[in-house]
């Protein structure tokens, strides 16, 4: 009776055992095959201004180093371009010039070729009324028959031609009293704001060798070293705004479900110790063809768009630096 006892004992023992031994094997597989929590990760960028000049030229003095704070308007970098300078001369000259001649041409005639054009005058004055004076004696003659016809008409044509004259010097003596004329005026004028333009732009010029910062800002990047020649466009250096970040996202379409505009995630940062901030999502657009993710089923499947999904910080992180990762977990978006 007793040995019977210690079978059925032995088979108990060897039923839990079996059963324990499932229940563990069972809690390590459920362990090991238990799928991973799908994590989102999007890395935070802000905007990036690039500053370059619109002439070439030789870097002469760099105002600031890289990660350097600066604020709108503040000094650079300083551009030497000598050819600008020699190129403001010649259009200073050029304005000189062309006032020179404006000035000409309000003025009128010198003094001198007044009197003379008023001199010229009178002696045509004074051969009319010799003219005029041999005329009637000769017409006086010829009424009494003294000479013959030819010679009254050569001395009425002298005094025509006296005439003719007179009023020719005096419409010279007037053109020197009156000047150039309006539309003469106006030309010089109009030479003089054509130089004054011609200055302006190369002043505009000569201010862009001194470039300032368009904005407030970090300077996360200089390109071109001291003494090296740079060429209009050429980028020198990029300034960061970390007051504008943002998060950028890369999501398979199949999880955006529960992402839309103005969707709020709640997002933590591992480089800021793992700090929790909440980010509101305000743009989401597919991405390029390279970025779909293609079918593994020839049957029932289907190729899976990227989409490019950026949030902003609902309120401002400090510390948050463009580069650094934040986390989602998408199990807390269902």
């Amino acid at each position: 009776m007793k040995t019977i006892d210690k079978r059925h004992s032995g088979m108990l023992i060897a039923f839990l055992t079996l059963l324990l031994v499932i229940a563990v094997v069972s809690f390590i597989g459920w362990i090991v095959l238990k799928p991973e929590p799908l994590i989102l990760q999007g890395q935070a960028e802000a905007t990036e201004v690039r500053v370059s000049g619109k002439v070439p030229g030789r870097i002469e003095k760099l105002m600031v180093s890289e990660g350097m704070s600066v604020k709108k308007g503040d000094t650079l970098v300083l551009i030497s371009a000598p050819e600008l300078n020699a190129k403001l001369m010649q259009a200073n000259s050029a304005e000189d010039a062309a006032d020179a001649q404006n000035q000409k041409a309000n003025k009128g005639a010198r003094a001198e070729q007044i009197a003379g054009a008023f001199e010229l005058w009178q002696k045509a004055e004074v051969g009319v009324k010799l003219a005029e004076k041999t005329f009637s004696r000769v017409q006086n003659m010829f009424n009494e028959g003294v000479v013959p016809a030819q010679k009254r008409d050569e001395a009425e044509a002298n005094y025509q031609a006296a005439i003719a004259t007179s009023k020719a010097a005096k419409s010279q003596y007037d053109m020197a009293i009156n000047g150039a004329e309006k539309e003469d005026k106006l030309a010089a004028a109009a030479l003089v704001n054509r130089a004054k333009g011609a200055v302006s732009e190369v002043e505009s010029y000569i201010s862009e060798t001194m470039l300032v910062s368009p904005i407030n800002g970090e300077i996360s990047d200089i390109f071109p070293k001291q003494g090296e020649l740079v060429g209009s466009g050429a980028p020198i250096m990029n300034i960061v705004d970390l007051s504008d970040t943002w998060v950028v996202f890369n999501i398979r379409e199949d999880l955006l479900t529960n992402i839309k505009i103005g969707t709020e995630l709640e997002a933590n940062i591992p480089a800021l110790g793992a700090k929790n901030i909440r980010l509101k999502v305000n743009y989401i657009k597919a991405m390029a063809s390279y970025a779909t993710f293609k079918a593994t089923k020839n049957n029932g499947g289907f190729d899976v768009k990227t989409f490019e999904v950026r949030a902003k910080p609902v309120t401002a992180i400090e510390g948050l630096r463009p580069g650094m990762s934040l986390m989602v977990d998408y199990e807390k978006l269902k």
